[in-house]
């Protein structure tokens, strides 16, 4: 991994090391934030969730804004207002107890990944050129090893004290500032200095078929890979043995991502195309689901035993490895279905497509769990992930086999006259 890493140029290097610092600090904080909110500042557990909701909303509802912003006034500045923002937003957390200062700290910390996120996604793929595919590979390795360093050193502090897990978190981000601003070389966003109005490139991105077909399509594949935040922490915890489980879940799964990310995509990149590659990684993260179904409806291993938690595990590692193999070549394809002129834009509608995926998911999952209880079907939920898995997949070879998935040609914006 060391060569693949060395064998790009400093800047994707940075942006890469500057990932694992954005999800180092992010997680070393946020678990660890509706616990404070809620149990040592008092707060009600609904203020706690507009408070969590308001950190979703603003990232998610301002992804397009960044991703444009990036494109207009370069990579490098939207990364850096990004971090710093949130900079700010985790100090906060650290010197507020009201409810109208954290409002602001939360909405501050989302719109900081509004910011940089598709900021950063544009620079690689730009950077990476040719490479993309083996870039976001590695991206990913260093995204999941901060997702697996942030909590373990989050849950030392916390037992210290919260407020220096908030400052230590807040200068984990003023440092990445500080790097970025020395190191990170200026890129500018291929659209800068245009005078074409914003909303014109909304249009273009919007009713880009290709692409607008190719972000509905993969919208279920937000809505399974959210699963291990929501509907197996929730099996796990129905299971027994406390929390202990659910961490030992995120273990393996970041250590699995960590460790053969980089060989799963050299496997796939030397057999298959982009979109055979991701309809079979989505059929994975499908089949991934039936452990625990099928556990659910005939449980051979009594409830409480250690043994009973084997089948959540297994889907979680297996949902992992389908997650793995998509990643790369679906960042790479975002960006060849549009103009590079807006790359940025493309990331940030696209992000906008994942969050609304994951919403959507979540109710939906949600609403099954409830029904399948009520009425004593506790595989319903799993059997509907399942399928909507391998509906998904086949839906990605359909629409590759037709060749809807093929970008099409650039607009001519040439002045008339």
């Amino acid at each position: 991994m060391s060569a693949a890493f060395g064998s790009f140029s400093p800047a994707v290097r940075l942006l890469m090391v500057n990932q694992f610092g954005i999800n180092f600090g992010f997680y070393m904080l946020v678990p660890y934030l509706a616990d404070h909110l809620s149990g040592r500042l008092g707060l009600a557990v609904w203020v706690t969730g507009l408070l969590l909701g308001l950190r979703n909303l603003s990232q998610q509802g301002m992804f397009l804004v960044g991703g444009t912003l990036c494109d207009r006034y370069g990579y490098k500045r939207l990364i850096m207002a990004g971090c710093g923002l949130r900079t700010i937003g985790f100090a906060l957390f650290a010197v507020s107890g009201s409810v109208p200062a954290l409002v602001v700290a939360s909405v501050l910390t989302g719109l900081a990944g509004a910011l940089f996120n598709p900021a950063v996604r544009a620079y690689i793929s730009v950077e990476a050129g040719q490479r993309k595919v083996e870039a976001f590979a590695l991206f990913n390795v260093f995204y999941q090893a901060g997702i697996l360093a942030g909590p373990l050193a989050g849950v030392l502090l916390v037992s210290l004290d919260f407020r220096l897990t908030c400052l230590a978190a807040a200068a984990v981000f003023a440092v990445l500032t500080v790097l970025q601003a020395r190191w990170l070389p200026e890129r500018h966003g291929t659209a800068a200095g245009t005078s074409r109005p914003v909303l014109a490139d909304w249009k273009e991105v919007a009713t880009n078929r290709p692409f607008v077909t190719f972000s509905a399509a993969m919208f279920v594949s937000y809505a399974l890979s959210y699963q291990v935040y929501l509907a197996l922490p929730l099996e796990l915890h129905r299971l027994g043995h406390g929390q202990a489980p659910i961490a030992v879940m995120y273990t393996l799964t970041a250590l699995l991502a960590v460790a053969g990310q980089v060989r799963l995509t050299a496997f796939a990149k030397a057999r298959w195309h982009p979109e055979q590659a991701i309809a079979r990684g989505l059929a994975v993260m499908g089949v991934a689901f039936l452990p625990v179904l099928l556990a659910t409806q005939l449980p051979l291993v009594p409830y409480g035993t250690p043994a009973a938690i084997a089948p959540a595990l297994v889907t979680a590692v297996a949902l992992t490895a389908g997650g793995m193999l998509v990643f790369p070549f679906e960042m790479a394809m975002i960006s060849t279905l549009g103009r590079q002129e807006l790359t940025g834009t493309y990331y940030g509608l696209y992000n906008a497509f994942s969050g609304a995926g994951i919403l959507l998911g979540n109710l939906a999952s949600g609403w099954a769990m409830d029904l399948g209880k009520a009425h004593g079907i506790p595989g319903l939920p799993w059997l509907l992930l399942v399928i909507a898995g391998l509906a998904s997949a086949l839906t990605i070879r359909r629409l590759d086999r037709t060749g809807r998935l093929r970008a099409q040609p650039a607009p001519d914006l040439t002045p008339a006259g």
